[in-house]
């Protein structure tokens, strides 16, 4: 282990005995049937639907600006499925950490793993460029199974203890993680010829950033993928999870993005965010929708967060 990190059994003051006894209930929770532990997580998400006022109202905002073709009351349902999505994704973390690879495999069905197949052969690496969705960590796992060893990018929290109950569960399904500001180590894995799991989608700020319209609304999006890919001369191919309606879940890689990396990182930046639109639409519910997708945004651009109470 890095000498940056801890084991979890070192995190045993009182103050992360409540994160302890969360994980214990999880534990039991994801010992049940699938189906029925899928219906405990829709319900924690209906009761943090009414609880969590301030995440309600960001997720109504920014599904009001992205599909602004819905009425008020489709606006309500979307918000209200989002959040039983959340809930469910609470307990596919865990069973993202503990079930059998077996069981996921028979709930999981695969598509375009070709392209996969196609790319590793090349001697390449392979961005498998995905994005924040509710499924994300579950669908890890059954990756792989078919996949030759990859890692993963993540995201620190503030809590160096949650930060190490997200990672090492990651690690079940990547063979390393990488922080997400360390792009040399990410050029590295590529130059290497191993896969990079990458989710850039959210809203970043500061150098690296451009503005790119997501569903028509302007939003600060990084361009980094653009270099990654060109100085770590790996392929790119999206990657989208998705929960399927019966409970199951589907993995679909797509086509290589075509003229990627060009000589515009902005371009292609706007290829990744239609690719992405495209899979957003079949399951709206299920993209991480709780995130100010739309902060960070330059003087002249709107605050779409100034009001969020008009959004209940």
């Amino acid at each position: 282990m890095a000498a940056d990190r801890k084991q979890l059994n070192r995190y045993w003051a009182p103050q992360y005995w409540p994160v302890w006894l969360g994980l214990g209930l999880l534990r039991l929770v994801c010992m049940l049937p699938h189906s029925m532990a899928l219906t405990i997580g829709k319900m924690l998400g209906r009761i943090t639907y009414l609880i969590a006022g301030q995440r309600r109202r960001i997720a109504r905002r920014n599904i009001e600006l992205c599909f602004p073709e819905l009425s008020m009351e489709e606006h309500g349902r979307l918000a209200k499925a989002h959040f039983e999505a959340l809930g469910m994704s609470v307990i596919e973390m865990g069973l993202g950490r503990w079930a059998r690879d077996e069981q996921l495999v028979e709930q999981t069905e695969l598509e375009g793993f070709e392209y996969l197949r196609k790319a590793t052969a090349s001697g390449k690496g392979v961005i498998l460029l995905s994005a924040h969705f509710t499924t994300l960590e579950i669908s890890g796992r059954v990756l792989r199974l078919n996949c030759p060893p990859f890692d993963a990018v993540y995201r620190k929290d503030r809590s160096d203890f949650i930060t190490e109950i997200l990672r090492s569960g990651r690690e079940r399904s990547a063979d390393a993680t990488i922080e997400k500001r360390d792009i040399k180590e990410m050029i590295r894995s590529l130059r290497r010829g191993r896969p990079v799991w990458y989710a850039p989608d959210q809203s970043y700020n500061g150098k690296g950033a451009e503005v790119v319209e997501f569903f028509g609304i302007p939003t600060m999006h990084t361009t980094a993928t653009s270099a990654i890919a060109r100085l770590g001369d790996a392929i790119v191919l999206p990657y989208f999870p998705q929960r399927l309606p019966d409970g199951r879940y589907r993995l679909r890689v797509l086509p290589p993005l075509a003229d990627f990396p060009s000589d515009d990182p902005v371009r292609d930046a706007k290829a990744y965010v239609r690719v992405l639109e495209e899979h957003i639409r079949s399951c709206p519910e299920q993209y991480f929708w709780v995130h100010r997708k739309f902060k960070n945004l330059p003087v002249g651009y709107p605050d779409y967060y100034a009001d969020l109470d008009a959004s209940k």
